[in-house]
């Protein structure tokens, strides 16, 4: 686990006073934060879909005097900020925020719930949005700052609002675009509803799962179902190989490496009474290294080769969408963790233990460029936890500010040590 301090005590002040000065900027910012939120909240779109969200947010920037850009087909923004007078050399910090909401409905009796009927921003990309609107927008302010009081010093900033998390294809399209161009570090942010609102967790390391789906194609042959020994019956197939999988997956690797496999998807036959050609299965694949990945892909096609060899079918086995895990850079993490810590009290800033076996596209960005996500406390004290992906979810939304701060504040200690970090391609 690494630290991060600055030495040299100009840098020290330096940060101290922009520390303080972006406080006060976000106290006042905060309504207006709250206010975008709650207007993301109330006109969710899902992936690949953010035209209007895309639009607000472009606005909200240039509204603020800054250049932002639409990316293809309208969805999508970057925006890059240039405050004081940074070295030539000085590294580009890209803060990333996701945009996109989820196909389930808004139950929340609350002024600003989804006006979308099945969709709802309920994974907290809208505040995702909204923390990297307020340390763009504060952001803006510190120019006045770095030129009175510290001439020659100054942060490159990259805004990066990325559609199509959900769906893991959104940081594609962002990097195909050109969006990590130059870029020598990324940080972001994920809301936690399971933990309190002013409080924050860093993982050091893997802190998401490597995701793969896999589809099972399995050719029977198709009968009347009062007549089963005139056919194949895919479907006794599909049982088989979903109860082989269960069984024998969890055996193939250390019982000490996380790893998880669902079966999500089932489809098969037309009607009742008759046996069909075809059954399909659909599942997801998450495991946490390199080596545990193989093994159970390998471990995969084996037991489904058995089970098509013991019951006289073919089983065509096909991974799809990969995606990479997250593993956070120690550096920049060190960075986040003292950032938070600043912002939030030592005491409030822990430490996971455990990757999670979700996934994250903040990966693909990883791929080319260090970084490090942060998750972010949001519960609200006092009331029942609806965890993410519920249709109850919300947030307190005290964490706005405190999110944009924390983001802001990792970026200028970053800035600060340009040493500690790799460039950017």
């Amino acid at each position: 686990m690494a630290s991060f301090s600055l030495d040299q005590t100009e840098l020290r002040a330096c940060y101290q006073a922009l520390s303080k000065q972006l406080e006060q900027e976000l106290q006042v910012l905060e309504p207006t934060l709250i206010e975008l939120r709650r207007t993301l909240h109330k006109n969710p779109e899902v992936s690949g879909e953010e035209k209007q969200t895309s639009q607000l947010i472009y606005k909200t920037l240039h509204d603020a005097g800054l250049t932002p850009r639409l990316m293809q087909n309208q969805i999508g923004v970057i925006a890059d900020v240039t405050l004081g007078t940074p070295a030539p050399d000085a590294p580009l910090i890209a803060i990333r925020a996701d945009i996109d909401a989820l196909r389930i409905t808004d139950q929340k009796e609350v002024p600003y719930c989804s006006h979308n009927p099945g969709v709802g921003h309920l994974c907290g990309h809208d505040a995702h949005t909204a923390i990297a609107l307020g340390a763009a927008l504060s952001a803006r302010r510190f120019t006045e700052l770095f030129n009175t009081e510290w001439s020659g010093q100054g942060l490159r900033l990259r805004f990066i609002f990325q559609p199509a998390e959900e769906i893991c294809m959104g940081a594609r399209w962002m990097v195909e675009q050109g969006a990590m161009k130059n870029v020598a570090a990324i940080i972001g942010l994920h809301m936690d509803p399971e933990i309190q609102a002013g409080t924050a967790n860093i993982r050091y390391g893997v802190m998401t799962a490597f995701c793969d789906e896999v589809h099972f194609e399995i050719h029977g042959t198709g009968a009347h179902a009062a007549r089963p020994h005139h056919g194949n019956d895919p479907i006794t197939t599909a049982a088989q190989l979903i109860s082989s999988l269960y069984q024998n997956l969890p055996r193939a690797i250390d019982s000490r490496t996380p790893a998880v496999f669902t079966i999500g998807q089932i489809a098969a036959g037309q009607a009742p009474n008759v046996i069909p050609e075809i059954a399909v299965l659909k599942g997801s694949l998450r495991s946490t290294n390199d080596h545990a990945r193989a093994v159970l892909h390998k471990r995969i096609e084996e037991i489904a080769e058995g089970i098509a060899k013991t019951t006289g079918t073919r089983i065509e086995v096909l991974f799809q969408s990969p995606l990479p895990a997250v593993v956070n850079d120690a550096i920049i993490s060190a960075a986040l963790e003292r950032a938070a810590k600043d912002v939030l009290g030592v005491e409030q800033v822990g430490l996971i233990d455990m990757p999670s076996m979700g996934g994250e596209d903040f990966s693909i960005y990883l791929q080319s460029t260090p970084g490090s996500m942060l998750r972010l406390g949001c519960a609200k004290p006092g009331q029942k936890t609806a965890f993410l992906h519920s249709p109850y979810f919300d947030i307190d939304e005290r964490v706005l500010a405190l999110g944009s701060r924390i983001m802001l504040q990792t970026a200028l200690l970053l800035s600060l040590n340009p040493q500690l970090i790799q460039k950017g391609n």
